[in-house]
């Protein structure tokens, strides 16, 4: 007998990204009534280490926390995880290997979207931490479509992604948006066509301007999400069989 399902959601990083996830899955999901949502439990712990100062050697590793939440989703018996952080996907292995339920991989989600677009770009530009550009999943998952990738440099990280990103972390989204937005723009000057916001806490800053630009974006947390939704409703199909 299939397992009941529930989406277990690896999150804290950070809370309000979670937020924007949750917020996301119900967007996904067609419903009509409470009982047709998708049924998820959420470990929303922002104390888990910082991604970024980890994978630069100034901080701790993230990783005992990771596998303490996983443990948690786990033991409340979630069917699926779902983790909605780009760079907390470094220790996906690991994660992997300690979790008796499957663990999205956000990547895949996102380059299966994109891929379903009537016009495949040419030339996307990826707004990431250093950690999860330097990793290089979307790059080389757009490169085998015959997609070039258009990258920050490490100025832009510096200048204006990285402040941004932690902008959005104090809750001071404004700032962070426009931030974020003059990054985004300097990989379009540069020839980018589409953009993949490949931080979860992008998105939410770049709604808080309004940011232009915003429908030549690729949201990997609502790729995520659209996954999520398709599982809970192939579920839904099989227990109604």
């Amino acid at each position: 007998m299939a397992k009941p399902f529930l989406l277990g959601v690896l999150g804290g990083m950070g809370p309000l990204a979670t937020l924007d996830f949750q917020h996301k899955l119900l967007d996904a999901t067609p419903a009509q009534s409470d009982q047709h949502h998708l049924p998820s439990v959420v470990w929303n712990v922002p104390q888990i280490a910082d991604r970024q100062k980890a994978l630069a050697g100034i901080g701790p590793s993230p990783l005992p926390q990771l596998l303490e939440g996983i443990k948690k989703l786990n033991q409340a018996g979630a069917s699926h995880i779902a983790i909605p952080c780009n760079t907390a996907h470094h220790w996906y292995s690991q994660l992997s290997a300690a979790s008796d339920a499957p663990i999205l991989h956000i990547v895949d989600a996102t380059l299966d979207a994109l891929l379903t677009v009537a016009k495949k770009p040419e030339r996307v530009g990826i707004i990431a931490t250093k950690g999860t550009l330097d990793a290089g999943w979307y790059q080389q998952r757009l490169a085998a479509q015959g997609i070039e990738s258009i990258t920050p440099t490490e100025d832009e990280l510096a200048e204006w992604f990285v402040p941004g990103c932690y902008a959005v972390k104090r809750g001071k989204l404004t700032e962070g948006g426009e931030m974020l937005s003059l990054q985004a723009l300097a990989l379009m000057a540069r020839g980018a066509q589409q953009l993949v916001l490949a931080c979860t806490e992008v998105p939410v800053a770049l709604r808080a301007v309004d940011a232009p630009f915003l429908p030549l974006t690729y949201d990997p947390a609502q790729a995520l999400a659209e996954r999520c939704s398709r599982l809970w409703q192939d579920y839904r199909l099989t227990q109604q069989a």
